[in-house]
């Protein structure tokens, strides 16, 4: 690129999931290394790129309202360009520029590797640029800038989805399923605990699908015992499990290797029959509710997280009563509620249209009730010890992360002790529960 380019600076705002993350912050690296200053302030910035969410409603009225907010901001001469990157672009490639004229260039999920070219083109002739690449092109190898934490990363170890959840309209916008390649992963992981990582997050619309496509069996297993081999690496956690595909052979491995974390992240959205076939879920509710039955007689102590879905039409009352039924007698530590939304181009938008104020009423029941399980779940570790990895400070306050706590969805154990550093571990004792966070002692 030209010289006089190297000077801009370029403001990034990233919405959405963890995946989404991962290909901000590869686009974070290829315009550092083109020479651009990249920062995530959007004040000032001769660009701002927005890496976008378009999964349901509320992810896209947020991705509308930052468009909007920078637009408003450029008006008063705080904010240059808009670059809009990610699924909300990939989902609205040919209405975003003609809709929004805001907006001065829109990339796709498939393209997200041209960014530079992108940027140049718009610096250099002021026009407006759109760029779409293949969905379905094998994941990219950029290497990233980490933005998590000195001590945590994610790492993505598939790309995709070919389950076609009728809710759900992921598999139009990322691309059919697509397995990194071991050694690749390995590789990145390695690197990661060269630069201090002690955490690495394995992440992917379907994690157990893993090894499927390119090795023509499920290979999760192998891939954690391998990660596990890293010297130096600590803590290994599994997110976004299908249920039907954790086989005895995943179990045994996470019950017995001390690094991965007893803690499986595993999206089930609903418990009853019917819903989950018209929902075009694999498995039912039998098999659901075994192996959650296994997992606590096999896993010490496991913490289990779900995602559950209210709402959806031709959930009537006996099937609300069965979902709620559940989740009470499960006690399962970590739930998402959500309310379900139609989203165009799935199969579940041409159902009945639902009742948005019913599904409202159900979603904040689920919520309430799974509330006070969080709270007995916290209350019941009191007395309890723990290694916490210390994340930051807050009004003096360290506060870190337990095996039992995700980054950004499970929330905080706070830490009492002298000599704390962040990006640490510590052995700590829970003495109390204070506004639903528990609170610790180092030992």
């Amino acid at each position: 690129m030209e010289s006089g380019h190297t000077t801009k600076t370029i403001g990034i705002v990233s919405l959405g999931c963890a995946k989404n993350l991962v290909n901000t912050e590869q686009m974070m690296f290829l315009l550092k290394e083109a020479g651009y200053i990249v920062t995530g302030e959007t004040d000032g910035a001769d660009a701002v790129i927005v890496n976008t969410c378009g999964f349901i409603d509320n992810a896209k009225m947020e991705a509308i309202d930052v468009i909007l907010e920078l637009d408003e901001e450029r008006r008063f001469g705080k904010a240059g360009k808009i670059i809009v990157t990610g699924c909300f672009a990939e989902r609205y490639k040919d209405e975003l520029l003609t809709e929004m004229p805001e907006i001065d260039g829109v990339v796709g999920v498939g393209s997200f590797e041209e960014i530079v070219k992108v940027l140049n083109r718009i610096f250099e002739s002021d026009e407006k640029v759109a760029m779409f690449g293949d969905i379905d092109a094998p994941i990219s190898e950029t290497k990233r800038v980490i933005t998590t934490s000195n001590a945590w990363a994610y790492i993505k170890i598939a790309e995709g989805c070919d389950n076609r959840c009728a809710f759900c309209i992921i598999p139009s916008l990322r691309g059919r399923f697509r397995s990194r390649p071991m050694d690749k992963i390995l590789g990145e992981a390695k690197e990661l605990v060269q630069r201090g990582v002690r955490e690495i997050i394995l992440i992917a619309q379907d994690s157990t699908r893993y090894g499927l496509d390119l090795y023509g069996s499920r290979r999760l297993a192998d891939l954690l015992t391998a990660l596990s081999e890293i010297d130096n690496l600590k803590w290994i956690r599994l997110h976004y499990l299908y249920p039907d595909d954790i086989t005895e052979e995943l179990i045994d491995v996470i019950a017995n290797n001390e690094k991965i974390l007893k803690y499986m992240d595993i999206p089930i959205q609903h418990i009853n029959d019917t819903v989950l076939q018209k929902m075009n879920r694999r498995g039912n509710s039998r098999q659901v509710r075994q192996l959650l039955r296994r997992l606590r007689e096999r896993i010490a102590g496991v913490v289990i997280r779900t995602s559950i879905i209210a709402g959806l039409p031709g959930e009537g009352d006996k099937e609300f009563e069965e979902l709620y039924e559940f989740l009470k007698s499960e006690k399962i530590e970590r739930a998402g509620v959500f309310r379900y939304s139609p989203e165009e181009g799935t199969t579940a938008a041409v159902m009945t249209f639902p009742d948005t104020e019913l599904a409202e009423k159900r979603t904040e029941a689920l919520m309430q009730l799974q509330a006070h399980i969080i709270d007995e779940f916290n209350k019941s570790r009191i007395g309890s010890t723990t290694t916490v990895l210390i994340e930051g400070v807050n009004d003096g306050s360290h506060f870190g992360r337990s095996f039992a706590e995700s980054p950004d969805v499970d929330g905080y154990i706070n830490v009492i002790g002298e000599g704390i550093k962040i990006g640490q571990f510590y052995n700590i004792k829970i003495t109390d529960v204070i506004d639903g966070e528990p609170i610790g002692e180092t030992i």
